[in-house]
């Protein structure tokens, strides 16, 4: 029998020897309830000493039912995701997969109320120790810091939240490419070329290439190893013009619009002919494509409040799209301004596979450059124009002052412009007369 303590012999909570030896503390807490510390005793020294402590959090307002606490952090976090008003699709999808793929694995079984700093400390390294980005390391700690924070501060399941590592969150990402006007052309010329010529599996598991130069096929001399080889030494041919090509041009404005009027890939895909105004000049921004990660394509408001927005079109390229306008793109005002092949949105995964994107931009010398640099190539050309902070972040589609900053701090070179006046004053000393003061400690005040 367990031996339970003299009738009022303790003020708060109650002590018990178990057969084992052990000391079990139980109290009642705010609740009613009567409620087993978290773990038994070797002393009973020490249950009294833990009763004392929960005794002082319920007083400061401190207590957390500790029944709440187990439940496990994968199940708490798939609820916080489901309920978390204002996602974006794509944000749940991006959450999603980033709890399943680096936080489940580690610490979804474990209890919210168990989980600790150190825990979480070793989750960091066990994550570095296989070779996670410390980019995608950030992204992960802080949704996972936002989820316990939300267990803390909102729902009171854990007394504070474990995700208290300096510099955890920080995420430094490389520096993108800014392309210059004449590569933004270069581009959008090339993309959409494709070479006259075919691929043909002959004996013995080779490939012989035949192509078009001047109207006329021919067969090229060498025998190529694999398909693979073959058809990069036609594309090559195309691009040296040592055979035909002819170019899809429906992508030629759309890179241009999207550049030098800062649109986004969602933004620029989901553009109508009612949207363009060539006679004003200007792009109004009024919808955006998400697709999902399951391959859904959906239609909604941009990504941002400030993301509905009229963007002016330089006149430059007012030619170029209206030559799409008239071969591309339907009568009707509702009709997709840049339309895939057969007529319905245009994916980002087949507008890389028919421009050859990833292959375009290597022989460019841009390899890893991707479709969103051009809109930071034009975020970069407006803020050289010396536009004010409002009208950038207008322009832009942003809600909050801190991008349009950074790409006005960019430009205006701000810690050169430092550098430059030091550089003067030191050319200013050297160029002056010594008068001996060179060394001397001078009084202060």
């Amino acid at each position: 029998m367990a031996k339970g303590n003299k009738p009022n012999h303790r003020r708060f909570g109650n002590i018990r020897q178990l057969p084992s030896g052990r000391y079990q503390a139980s109290y009642l807490g705010p609740d009613g309830r009567r409620h087993n510390a978290p773990e038994t005793y070797e002393r009973k020294g020490d249950a009294e000493r833990a009763l004392s402590l929960i005794e002082a959090e319920i007083v400061k307002g401190d207590w957390i039912d500790p029944e709440r606490g187990k439940i496990k952090l994968k199940d708490y976090a798939e609820m916080w995701i489901k309920e978390r008003p204002g996602l974006r699709p794509r944000t749940v999808d991006l959450y999603t997969w980033t709890l399943n793929k680096h936080i489940t694995p580690y610490l979804g079984t474990v209890q919210l109320g168990k989980l600790s700093t150190a825990m979480v400390r070793r989750w960091r390294a066990d994550l570095l120790g296989k070779g996670v980005s410390p980019t995608m390391l950030a992204k992960a700690y802080r949704l996972l810091r936002a989820v316990l924070m939300t267990a803390a501060e909102d729902d009171g399941i854990i007394p504070r939240n474990p995700c208290r590592i300096r510099g955890a969150d920080a995420e430094h990402a490389e520096e993108r490419p800014v392309l210059t006007v004449p590569q933004v052309f270069e581009l959008a010329d090339r993309l959409g070329r494709r070479p006259f010529g075919n691929v043909r599996k002959v004996k013995d598991g080779a490939y012989r290439l035949r192509f078009q130069r001047h109207g006329e096929m021919r067969t090229h001399p060498e025998i190529f190893l694999t398909r693979a080889e073959a058809e990069r030494a036609l594309w090559e041919m195309a691009r040296d013009g040592r055979a035909d090509s002819d170019q899809d041009r429906r992508f030629r404005g759309m890179v241009l619009l999207a550049t030098f009027a800062s649109l986004r890939w969602g933004e620029v895909s989901a553009l109508r002919r009612m949207d363009v105004d060539l006679v004003v000049k200007a792009v109004r921004v009024r919808v955006a494509f998400v697709e999902r990660s399951t391959g859904g394509l959906l239609l909604g408001p941009p990504k941002s409040k400030a993301g509905r927005r009229t963007v002016g079109i330089p006149e430059s390229i007012i030619p170029v799209l209206k030559e799409h306008m008239d071969t591309y793109v339907q009568d009707e005002p509702g009709a997709l301004m840049f339309p895939a092949a057969k007529g319905g949105p245009m994916r980002r995964s087949g507008f890389n596979t028919r421009t050859r994107w990833v292959d375009v931009v290597k022989d460019m010398g841009l390899p890893g450059l991707h479709f969103h640099d051009l809109r930071h190539t034009g975020n970069m050309l407006a803020a050289m124009s010396g536009a004010g902070l409002k009208d950038l972040m207008a322009r832009m589609g942003h809600d909050n002052v801190r991008a349009a900053m950074i790409y006005q701090h960019a430009v205006r070179g701000a810690d050169q412009v430092i550098t430059n006046a030091i550089d003067q004053q030191l050319k200013q000393h050297d160029e002056g007369d010594d008068d001996g003061s060179a060394g001397v400690l001078a009084p202060v005040g």
